[in-house]
């Protein structure tokens, strides 16, 4: 995933030499109940979040994590996500969550050691004289053994202004981030 050619962002091409690594979390035996970033640099345009990721969850099939910027567990976010499942679309939007949605993740349910991605994009993170835009585009493919492909676009808004100088991820239906996924936080210094 180092070899990205670019991603748009602010409606310009950022050339892959525009990312630097900030950090780098991979969960440990166990698994754990969150993940934070925390003291991040405002020096940069942008932030991209890479993860690959399973979840605890026993109810059903999949989960999304749950972003919080600077510990603002608050009603603060709105999420909107377009889902592609094995043949079906779904879209779904709400309005004052408590943290953002980020992608789809294999549960316990689902065949072990299969694990989802998700390229999230925070942008302009720094500014103080807006609200903060999350895209996420993430999916999770188990080679047919339980049927579970998934292909999703995700957004999300932080109703603040304040820079975001923390990120935590937290399981969305689970008790816990399971053991060996990771999170890498990137730095997008273009304009």
């Amino acid at each position: 995933m180092t070899s990205i050619l670019g991603i748009v962002a602010s409606s310009k091409l950022v050339a892959s030499g525009s990312f630097e690594s900030i950090a780098t979390v991979t969960v440990g035996s166990g698994g754990s109940s969150s993940v934070s970033f925390t003291s991040i640099p405002s020096t940069y345009s942008h932030l991209q979040v890479r993860i690959l990721g399973r979840g605890n969850r026993t109810s059903y099939g999949t989960e999304s994590f749950v972003m919080r910027a600077n510990s603002d567990s608050g009603a603060n976010y709105a999420t909107h996500q377009l889902v592609a499942v094995a043949s079906s679309v779904l879209a779904s939007g709400s309005a004052s969550t408590t943290g953002a949605s980020i992608g789809r993740f294999p549960s316990n349910s689902i065949t072990a050691n299969v694990f989802g991605v998700g390229v999230v994009d925070i942008l302009d993170y720094a500014n103080t004289n807006k609200y903060k835009t999350i895209r996420d585009l993430g999916g999770i493919e188990d080679n047919d053994v339980s049927g579970l492909a998934e292909l999703g676009l995700y957004s999300s808004l932080w109703m603040n202004t304040s820079a975001i100088s923390s990120l935590t991820f937290t399981s969305g239906g689970g008790t816990l981030i399971t053991q060996y996924s990771s999170f890498a936080l990137y730095g997008i210094k273009g304009a």
